[in-house]
């Protein structure tokens, strides 16, 4: 059976691979029940998709494959302690584990630093360095309202 330090290994060397491809230094992939089910590489230059990190398109591998948006039971490996978008990615998918490589810091000192957004999720809207600007609360809450009067809604 593969030890963890066989599934980090596949992910150090998705990211490996990846830089060679023109792609960003990052790998990851997902296991379920002792094996991979899901693995990805950084594409977000490749694919000109922002979000096409290898966390996320992991995620997306394995749910699909999985035809459930509920990964519980299954564990992620990635090369780099994840940025904020995948590090929620991982909690909305209910993954059991995730195990790391790099560190953020370790990633910061390659040019890879988000720090500036968990600096930005503490401002108040109106001092972010991108406008958020609250339009038609009273219109959106509802939708809000229709989801918590809907009996047959399948929660997530």
């Amino acid at each position: 059976m593969k030890k963890e330090e066989d599934f980090m290994r596949e992910a150090v060397r998705l990211s490996r691979e990846s830089v060679k491809n023109g792609g960003g230094p990052f790998g990851a992939v997902i296991v379920k029940d002792g094996e991979i089910i899901a693995s990805a590489s950084n594409s977000v230059t490749k694919d000109n998709d922002p979000t096409a990190h290898a966390e996320v398109s992991a995620i997306r591998k394995a749910a699909k494959k999985l035809k459930t948006f509920d990964l519980s039971g299954c564990e992620i490996y990635t090369s780099c302690e994840p940025c904020p978008m995948c590090f929620g990615a991982v909690y909305w998918a209910r993954l059991d584990k995730l195990y790391f490589a790099n560190t953020k810091q370790d990633a910061k000192a390659i040019g890879f630093d988000d720090s500036f957004i968990y600096e930005e999720i503490e401002l108040p809207y109106d001092k972010r360095k991108i406008p958020n600007i609250q339009l038609l609360r009273d219109e959106a809450l509802k939708a809000f309202e229709d989801w918590k009067n809907k009996e047959d809604k399948t929660e997530y």
